[in-house]
């Protein structure tokens, strides 16, 4: 599936490093950003959330919420992120 900029993406539940989601309900009235978070472990990964952990408070400032999809599992986010200093990365989710 694609999406063009502007498109309304599907709606999913997802489990979160901050818990549970239903992405709609997650987004509710704000704009979104899906990005996605390559494999954890590697140096793309962590260039990644790294950036956009610094850059969460201009879309903060905007009421625009970002969320990071990945193939991982969160448990293993846990590992990675303990080792890691993107610890302010907010959201990386698996889709269900």
């Amino acid at each position: 599936m694609t999406l063009q900029l502007g498109a309304e993406a599907p709606d999913f539940q997802a489990d979160t490093t901050q818990g549970q989601i239903r992405f709609h309900d997650w987004l509710g009235d704000s704009w979104g950003v899906l990005f996605s978070h390559p494999k954890d472990f590697t140096p793309v990964c962590t260039t990644a959330l790294g950036y956009m952990a610094k850059i969460k408070p201009e879309f903060d400032k905007r009421g625009v919420k970002i969320i990071g999809l990945s193939v991982d599992p969160t448990d293993k986010h846990a590992d990675w992120r303990a080792g890691t200093s993107t610890r302010r990365c907010g959201w990386s989710t698996r889709c269900s």
